[in-house]
């Protein structure tokens, strides 16, 4: 299981926000400055840059400068810790949910087994009071 439970915030609290992972999905398709990172949200390039920098921390962009250039790549590797994470829990709760599905069986197995009372049974017992 993860360990270092501050990266893996971060992690995910850059993938909580709609526009960072939208600006994620751009840079999946190579590296963009932030002004093309910018664009699509019609954001100033201060908004875009704060939100680069939460990325950065999370470890998911590498920012390189080329001139007065600042150039931008995904590195999705931070991202297997949130999967490993997730997987962790999936497994917890695929057993817990295949436990409850076998007593929920074994229950209706029960119940089909049971000898049932009928109708006649049931009022002679009613009227026994």
């Amino acid at each position: 299981m993860v360990e270092d439970s501050e990266h893996l915030d971060a992690v995910f609290h850059a993938l909580s926000d709609p526009t960072r992972r939208a600006m994620l999905t751009g840079l999946a398709k190579g590296p963009r400055n932030v002004g093309d990172l910018a664009a699509p949200f019609d954001m100033s390039l201060a908004a875009a840059s704060k939100h680069i920098r939460v990325l950065e921390k999370a470890g998911l962009v590498r920012r390189s400068v080329q001139g007065r250039t600042h150039v931008c790549s995904l590195d999705a590797m931070p991202m297997h810790a949130g999967v490993e994470w997730m997987r962790h829990y999936e497994k917890f709760w695929s057993q817990q949910l295949d436990t409850l599905e076998a007593l929920l069986v074994a229950e209706d197995q029960a119940a089909a087994n049971k000898p049932s009372k009928t109708g006649t049974e049931a009022k002679k017992k009613g009227s026994k009071r």
